[in-house]
């Protein structure tokens, strides 16, 4: 009934809540061709990953580079043309004692920052706003939990909106309708969470069918969501902007088309953003409730 009510509702909702979060809002949290580094930071979250990342980077550099040397060293010095009289220990204490001490001596430094990341990353904090979201094969749907507001998501040029997966100049239009260009597409979404900049977000994540995975690589968190349980990420957005994410969780036959659209705005954008869903979403189900009464 839920899907029913929100594909009746697809008209009003390019032209007017979404259009509205569109608008002067620059793509930051999108995938490059051929790009092999990270999205922008924008959240303490995604900062802390990536400086944890590069820290370990260049120590496995270093280690590697070293390993690399010390075959070097051994293939030059200890030759057979160079030592014609094979050695004969068979041990050496201090060198045993060196590389037992040292890789433990790294892990243990590697642990003292990555242990804090992850517990900042599962500790969650008391939210401004709380967003239950729930998989679908091949959707996901939202719910402002302290706003009696929800909606579906699915992604512009999928099947449920009138596309085959395929870009066809009909699906191309859909994109310039919502705001986009047909470089977002396979990214953007009809609807889109609408959050505020600079608040905490919680997001309680759940499933329906199978497992799905709900993640935005830019604010640093993949969470996924298990059919009747409930797991819970955060995150609180920096820069004002649109990000993308997708399902990553090997869901079924449209895995790879249930992408994740948020945008991140002004309080006073997200204000008017919210009192228009409200109208158009939440006065749906107020209506068929005194409707059927």
């Amino acid at each position: 009934m839920k899907r029913l009510l929100y594909l009746s509702g697809l008209p009003a909702g390019f032209g007017a809540s979404q259009a509205f979060a569109q608008d002067g809002l620059e793509i930051v949290g999108q995938p490059t061709p051929g790009g092999i580094g990270f999205q922008a930071a924008v959240t303490e979250l995604a900062t802390d990953l990536q400086w944890l990342d590069h820290m370990v980077l260049i120590i496995i550099t270093l280690i590697s580079l070293f390993v690399v040397a010390l075959i070097l060293w051994v293939i030059v010095r200890y030759n057979a043309k160079r030592n014609p009289e094979a050695a004969s220990f068979t041990h050496n204490t201090p060198v045993e004692i060196a590389w037992t001490v040292i890789p433990i001596v790294i892990l243990i430094f590697i642990g003292a920052f990555s242990l804090p990341t992850l517990f900042k990353q599962q500790e969650i904090p008391e939210g401004d706003i709380t967003i239950k979201v729930t998989g679908y094969q091949w959707y996901w749907g939202y719910e402002y939990v302290d706003e009696g507001l929800e909606f579906s998501s699915y992604m512009i040029g999928a099947p449920a909106t009138g596309g085959n997966n395929v870009l066809t100049p009909e699906v191309s239009a859909q994109l310039q309708e919502a705001g986009y260009s047909d470089e977002q597409f396979l990214l953007a979404t009809d609807t889109s969470v609408v959050v505020p900049v600079g608040k905490t977000i919680v997001m309680q994540v759940t499933a329906a069918d199978v497992i799905h995975s709900w993640t935005i690589p830019a604010f640093g968190v993949k969470q996924d969501g298990v059919p009747g349980r409930l797991a819970e990420l955060w995150f609180k957005p920096e820069r004002e902007g649109v990000y993308f994410g997708q399902c990553s969780e090997l869901c079924g036959l449209n895995h790879a088309y249930m992408p994740i659209t948020v945008k991140v705005v002004s309080e006073e954008a997200y204000a008017e953003w919210l009192a228009g869903a409200k109208e158009e979403y939440a006065g749906i189900s107020r209506t068929l409730t005194v409707a059927s009464k």
